[in-house]
């Protein structure tokens, strides 16, 4: 039978109040009889309804993500390892992955800061100009943004540094002795995307090699680009020796591609994938990766932002991690 609140306080011949306080953490009471509450609590079975807690402490406990899914969202082993990080570094918080109608995100995010269902929110695939982002700074509500924008206004954010792995990647190939490079790239609205295309075009320029416009493939987020992208460069007049793939759902279709247009990957062709592809998807190869940190600790990362972002810390935190080349054995000299 469920303890109340009333019941936990007679047991300690305390008021209800002073429990109530003791279990929410006011500094107001004293730590032995906190630690004397916790206790009785955990003893006799004691669980604060969480509508009354809320109304109590303004908190929901809980962390969303408001993400408009597509088909191969959650097929995407990365997002999962983000968001296992993620749990992990909440501890008591909820995390909450709220679906959006596509096109009606900031809908969902006015729904849920006016009704105060979450405390904060984790903004993930940044947009150049994102209007979340602009939304929640105008309304002062604690956020963490998966990526950087072009916003000015200070505020909480972790990030890659996207444009110094796609370059390192693309020296990479250069330096194989690589000149018809192909790029298959995310939607240029999505930051990352447009800072690995800057990346890659950057080494070109360095390397005084003209980019080629037919190379240069954008398009969504997803298996299917990435294995049409890369027939239509396999197909092309004059092909690329190597391809640099900015992001894993489209590596996986890629490497489908070159499979069937019998290309092997590290003789025929040079491939490197941004985040690498699942090992079970790429047997019997190895792809060659711009890595960063594990999902796990980039979820862990955002977790202890966001808690940051909540409690008020000033001034807002940022975190830019540095990627490196994982060498496979889809990548190398060109053969011609």
């Amino acid at each position: 039978m469920k303890t109340s609140l009333k019941a936990l306080a007679s047991s300690l011949g305390l008021s209800k109040t002073t429990v109530s306080r003791a279990l929410n953490g006011y500094d107001d009471v004293s730590e032995a009889t906190r630690t004397r509450v916790i206790e009785a609590a955990q003893a006799l079975g004691y669980h604060a309804d969480a509508t009354a807690r809320k109304l109590a402490t303004g908190r929901a406990n809980a962390i969303a993500i408001v993400y408009p899914f597509a088909a191969g969202d959650l097929g995407d082993p990365r997002f999962c390892e983000v968001v296992a990080g993620i749990t992990e570094g909440l501890g008591d918080l909820d995390l909450i992955i709220v679906s959006a109608r596509e096109n009606a995100e900031l809908d969902t995010y006015r729904r849920l800061v006016d009704n105060r269902v979450v405390d904060g929110f984790i903004v993930a695939r940044t947009l150049v100009d994102d209007p979340r982002i602009a939304f929640l700074l105008e309304c002062d509500f604690p956020f963490v943004a998966y990526g950087r924008t072009n916003s000015v206004q200070p505020h909480f954010w972790f990030d890659f540094d996207n444009e110094a792995g796609a370059h390192a990647a693309t020296k990479r190939l250069i330096d194989f002795g690589h000149r018809r490079i192909g790029l298959i790239g995310a939607p240029l609205s999505l930051n990352f995307a447009s800072q690995r295309r800057e990346g890659f075009l950057r080494a070109l320029r360095e390397a005084r090699i003209k980019a080629v416009a037919r190379n240069v493939r954008q398009g969504a987020f997803d298996r299917d680009t990435g294995y049409q992208a890369a027939l239509a460069l396999l197909d092309s007049a004059n092909p690329p020796t190597a391809i640099l793939v900015d992001n894993n759902l489209a590596g996986i279709g890629a490497l489908c591609a070159l499979r069937e247009r019998r290309r092997k990957p590290g003789k025929d062709i040079s491939l490197i994938v941004y985040d690498g592809v699942p090992a079970d998807c790429a047997i019997p190869y190895t792809v060659t990766a711009i890595s960063q940190p594990t999902g796990r600790d980039s979820g862990l990362a955002l977790a202890a932002l966001v808690i940051a972002a909540i409690e008020r810390r000033a001034p807002p935190e940022h975190r830019l991690a540095v990627p490196h080349i994982e060498a496979g054995n889809t990548d190398g000299p060109p053969r011609d």
